[in-house]
């Protein structure tokens, strides 16, 4: 598996995502795994603490990044996994 992709190589990632993680201090495809999906969310919410973060633009579309897969794709148990881990 190849973890040295620039992010808006990955699927789901365009530039402004790419521009909200790289604002969060993760700039490679190794920065977004070795962060997780619900990490990365985490911290780019608490870099826009006012904004709405759309789930499918922000976490699943990290988590389909990281399995590459649109996000849509990633199936609804495990998208409902992530729902209840950024709640905590």
């Amino acid at each position: 598996m190849v973890c040295n992709r620039s992010l808006t190589e990955l699927k789901n990632i365009g530039k402004k995502i790419a521009e909200r993680l790289s604002e969060a201090g993760i700039h490679t495809e190794e920065a977004l795994r070795a962060a997780g999906p619900v990490e990365a969310h985490k911290m780019i919410r608490g870099n826009h603490p006012d904004e709405t973060l759309p789930l499918c633009y922000y976490l699943y579309s990290f988590e389909g990044a990281l399995c590459d897969k649109h996000w849509d794709a990633i199936g609804e148990e495990r998208k409902r996994e992530l729902k209840r881990a950024i709640a905590d």
